[in-house]
């Protein structure tokens, strides 16, 4: 029931992003992919200025483990991803208390971002 829950959220979310902005795509394959894991490519825009502007939503530039790091994320070069497009990326992790009000906030946040950075 969890992982529907989360799958849920995470398509709520992927589908605000998507619908309200050019120049986005999903990192990676969305099947198979964690429920709760949602990594999208905002172009044109610098990953980390993202994330201090988002200081009021939870997310990262890299993979959980390389969180610290500044290098291009190797898992998104691996996928073809390149530098560039790597540094323009920002995963969303959503969890056991993720509330869809929560992603409604965070879409909004993301989308209002965005549209200033770019």
């Amino acid at each position: 029931e969890e992982g529907t829950r989360l799958l849920r959220l995470r398509d709520l979310l992927k589908a605000r992003l998507e619908t309200a902005l050019s120049d986005v795509a999903v990192n990676g394959a969305m099947e198979p992919r964690l429920p709760g894991n949602l990594n999208m490519l905002f172009s044109g825009v610098e990953g980390e200025a993202l994330i201090m502007a988002l200081d009021d939503v939870a997310v990262s530039s890299g993979s959980a483990c390389t969180s610290d790091a500044i290098d291009a994320s190797h898992v998104l070069r691996a996928i073809g991803r390149s530098d560039d497009e790597a540094h323009s990326s920002i995963r969303f992790g959503l969890g056991r208390f993720t509330t869809e009000g929560e992603i409604d906030d965070a879409a909004a946040r993301v989308i209002e971002c965005v549209q200033q950075l770019r």
